[in-house]
Parts: C-alpha cells; structure tokens; sequence
C-alpha cells in the first residue's frame, strides 16, 4: 500500500469510494447516511490544496482509501477517513491515520480528534481501538462545538454522535 498526498485527478475516485463505503450503512439501519452524497470535487479540493487530502492507493495505483483533515483549535481534525469495502479490514484507515499524526505532529499540532457515530461498530469502536478517547463537556474545544452543530443542522444527530481525540 502506497500513502501520498492526493492528486485532482484522485478527487472523484475518493467521491466514488464514499460513496460505496457508505452502503454498509443500510445494514445497520442508517439508509439516509447511505444515501448522502460525497463531499464535491471542490470541497475535496479544499483539502488537497492545503496539503491535508492523503490517499492510499494498490501497488496498481488503484486509489483505495481516502483521508482529509484540517488544523481546528490547535489538533488536527480529521474530516474524513475512508476506505473502499473491497479494502477493508487489511489496516488501511490506521496507516492513514498514523500519516495524519506524524502530520499533525510536524505542525506542532496537539492532537487528533474527529467525529463520529457513537454506537457503529467500525466507527467510534473502531477508533477507541486505535487511542482516541471520547469527549464531552469542557472537553469540547469551541471549533468542535462548531462543527457539531452544523453536523446537526445537517442532520447527522437522528443517531448517536461523539468528538473523540488521540494525541499524535
């Protein structure tokens, strides 16, 4: 498995793999999460001009996974992690985010934190295995309540959701 910055030409695979990835949704009851577009080629190309869209590609070069994140209130926030199902379970989404820790660690940045559903098994589970702890209360920096909330207004709060940070 080869992990680089993300190129634009990358940028609509890493949409078909959010999208494809996200059909496991419908097993657990979540077909509105399945059924969410991907983020836009724009939104992704945000990312990648910061310098902060990695993906995981074959020995082929076949793009597999995806990783973007961004500084928020002094840790690097991890938009989004995702790996194609045909690329599940091989540690994909663990070696993507070690390379956001030695990023956010090379930007003397406190740690990771991400959000997440709280009860999906390959979700804040999967991550809890990994070091991130759960968040509440005062330990909700000011930008992740912002990003709360507009998860929330977007309706992401009809199931269970967490802020969770690791150090780098």
């Amino acid at each position: 498995m080869i992990i680089r910055s993300a190129e634009p030409a990358d940028l609509p695979r890493l949409q078909a793999i959010e999208s494809a990835a996200g059909e496991i949704f419908r097993t657990v009851g979540m077909a509105a999460i399945a059924d969410d577009a991907p983020p836009t080629v724009a939104e992704l190309e945000r990312f990648r001009r910061a310098g902060h869209a990695w993906v995981a590609a074959e020995d082929t070069g076949t793009v597999v996974a995806y990783l973007v994140a961004e500084a928020v209130d002094g840790a690097f926030h991890i938009e989004q992690v995702t790996v194609h199902p045909d690329a599940a379970r091989r540690g994909v989404g663990q070696t993507l985010i070690a390379c956001a820790a030695d990023c956010a660690r090379d930007q003397g940045l406190t740690g990771l934190t991400l959000t997440t559903f709280a009860d999906v098994p390959w979700n804040a589970p999967y991550y809890e295995r990994l070091g991130f702890r759960r968040l509440s209360g005062a330990g909700l920096t000011p930008g992740l309540r912002a990003i709360r909330a507009a998860e929330a207004e977007h309706g992401l709060d009809r199931w269970p959701r967490v802020c969770m940070r690791r150090e780098p």
